[in-house]
């Protein structure tokens, strides 16, 4: 707990102060334009001990300074520090992952447009990033169908004698066989960027142009594709609703609050037009709601994902001049926070606000469904409790090879992927699913875990063998009478599914689409898919593995030079003696020898 003898090594300055606890854990990171005062403020703090301010101080055991210049490299280092610790008391964007970007390499002579999640510093265009992947791909589906642009790997341009199945299909204009010339392929790459830029009307307005232009000189084949590139967008322009007539770029956020819980959405505004949308929900915050705005925020931009000219604001957010200048720096121009008060941008506040308390209903209207699946959860299969968290074992292998057990979770009707779990077996050796189960159930209830983390219900991908292999497991633990056991498991096909419980004799049969049994086989579905792709993982590597590591000289470090630099073990396998010497750490004599090995040749002695 912090005490006045601290503050006295505290100085009047910038900086940013890390509070810690017992174990040196950040719990939160905060910036200040006075540390003194701010730190003071902290000291004063009179609140009752259930506060979340006062349970956050009663933890903290140690306070790091970092003191800046300026008040403004204390706000960077802040959304820095942030991103790094993860403290418990900060606004952590739940979502902040490596969002979808789409990739325009205009710094080639033959550019390409492709996905990608890592922005570089490499002069190519990047549009993103797309909260959705699924709208991504539908963006990049569209723009490869309106403008076909080489797919290939590779930023240089092979020749090739006959072009690839994407040119016959219309998706490639094939310039690795000189079917088109570089000057009408860059212009078709300004259109694809103006596309993503969301300047389609501009575009839309070139392209009639152009096709007007090719009908006057009889090129009716070049007028053709035209035009069906100018049906394509007009269909896309349909589908847009035009939320404001400005044409301005806008970012808008939206904000509600409900009890402890804060949900927010920023809207991406292009050219009048909700081009995605990003949701962030916080169940437990810290903090008043101009302080959380500002944090958020502060993590939502950075060098890889730059604001708009203009970012409207519910209200005034803490740091709201500071956080303006630091966006100018980033995209090197005005870049403007407001709270508009009139006009169609309060009107776009409004919508954003609308869409923010739409994340509360669709939540109570989600608790709802599950209360009524839980209870007729419970009743169907006379469970000792609400079943709130489920969780259901899987064993993939075949013929006892590459074994792994697969673990789900499942809270509140919704899969929890922080939950899931991989265990690749290890004390087993051949096909006993029985004795795989039991080693799983060992690991994942072992004393090392804590008891508060076991599920109410534990689903067993099996009938009574493995239910009675679990029951095993659960009385060594003592934890037999704190979780339901059911078995699911799929008799012959004309019985379908069957539900095993213990101390009953005969299983639990109901209807094909009854919804407690559909919703059990989801969930032992996801759990068989998450082992599946595991266990496949493992048998590729160890295919991958058995192939290359058998070649008398090729160890890890030039195994994974070969597959860098080429590709693919089908790639190695074809490449010639040329291309495996110009892999770095692959001489001549090497070269040959990896080529001899594919293709049954003798190695020269």
């Amino acid at each position: 707990m912090l005490d006045q003898s601290f503050l006295s090594s505290v100085p009047h300055a910038p900086g940013v102060y890390l509070m810690l606890d017992r174990s040196s854990t950040v719990l939160y990171v905060g910036k200040a334009k006075d540390l003194f005062k701010r730190l003071s403020s902290y000291i004063r703090f009179k609140g009752s001990a259930h506060n979340k301010t006062a349970v956050m101080l009663s933890k903290v055991h140690k306070v790091d300074l970092v003191l800046t210049n300026t008040e403004k490299e204390a706000l960077i280092l802040e959304a820095s520090l942030i991103k790094r610790h993860r403290p418990r008391y900060n606004v952590i964007l739940r979502d902040d992952k490596s969002y979808p970007l789409i990739k325009v390499t205009v710094q080639e002579e033959w550019p390409r447009v492709f996905m990608t999640r890592r922005k570089k510093n490499d002069k190519a265009r990047y549009f993103g990033p797309y909260a959705s992947s699924s709208s991504m791909w539908t963006t990049l589906n569209l723009l490869q169908t309106l403008f076909p642009l080489r797919r290939c790997k590779g930023t240089k341009l092979k020749p090739r004698k006959r072009p690839c199945l994407n040119f016959q299909m219309n998706r490639c204009l094939a310039p690795c066989c000189g079917k088109i010339d570089n000057e009408p392929y860059r212009a078709m790459v300004d259109k694809a960027i103006l596309f993503l830029e969301g300047r389609n009307r501009h575009l839309l307005q070139g392209l009639e142009k152009d096709m007007k232009q090719a009908s006057a000189k009889l090129d009716f084949e070049k007028a053709a594709t035209l035009r069906d590139q100018i049906g394509g967008l007009k269909r896309t322009l349909e589908k847009q609703v035009v939320v404001t007539q400005s044409k301005e770029d806008r970012d808008v956020y939206g904000f509600a609050r409900s009890d402890a819980s804060v949900s927010v959405i920023l809207l991406y505004v292009r050219e009048g037009v909700v081009r995605g949308t990003r949701m962030f929900f916080m169940e437990d915050t810290y903090g008043d709601d101009q302080a959380i705005m500002s944090q958020i925020v502060k993590q939502v931009y950075d060098e890889r994902s730059l604001p708009p000219q203009l970012v409207l604001l519910p209200f005034e957010i803490e740091d709201q001049l500071l956080l303006g200048e630091r966006l100018s720096e980033l995209t090197g121009r005005k870049t403007a926070l407001s709270v508009p008060s009139r006009g169609d941008r309060k009107d776009l506040i409004a919508m954003a606000n609308a869409n923010a308390r739409q994340r509360f209903d669709e939540i109570d209207k989600k608790r709802a469904s599950w209360e009524a699946l839980g209870m007729d959860l419970q009743k169907r299969l006379n469970l000792t409790r609400l079943p709130h968290h489920i969780e259901c074992v899987d064993i993939s292998n075949i013929s006892g090879t590459n074994a792994v057990g697969s673990l789900v979770r499942y809270e509140h009707g919704n899969p929890q992927k922080n939950g899931y779990r991989r265990y690749k077996i290890k004390q087993v050796q051949g096909p006993d699913d029985y004795a795989m189960m039991r080693e799983v159930l060992i690991r994942r209830f072992s004393d090392s875990n804590p008891q508060s983390a076991f599920p109410e219900m534990l689903l067993v991908d099996g009938g009574k063998g493995q239910l009675s292999v679990a029951e095993s497991i659960l009385k060594e633990k003592d934890l037999l009478a704190d979780i339901d056991l059911i078995g699911i498991a799929k008799e012959r096909q004309d019985e379908g599914e069957k539900l095993y419980k213990l101390g009953r004799k005969n299983p639990i049969i109901l209807p094909p689409h009854n919804p407690v049994l559909l919703y059990l086989m989801r969930i032992r579905d996801e759990s068989h898919r998450f082992g599946v792709s595991f266990h496949r993982s493992l048998r590729n590597k160890q295919t991958l593995a058995s192939i290359l590591d058998t070649i008398p000289g090729v160890g890890p470090a030039r195994k994974k030079q070969l597959l860098k630099q080429i590709g693919s073990l089908k790639n190695i396998s074809q490449a010639p003696v040329t291309d495996l010497m110009a892999v770095d750490g692959i001489g001549p004599e090497l070269a040959q020898q990896i080529h001899n090995h594919f293709h049954d040749e003798p190695t020269p002695r």
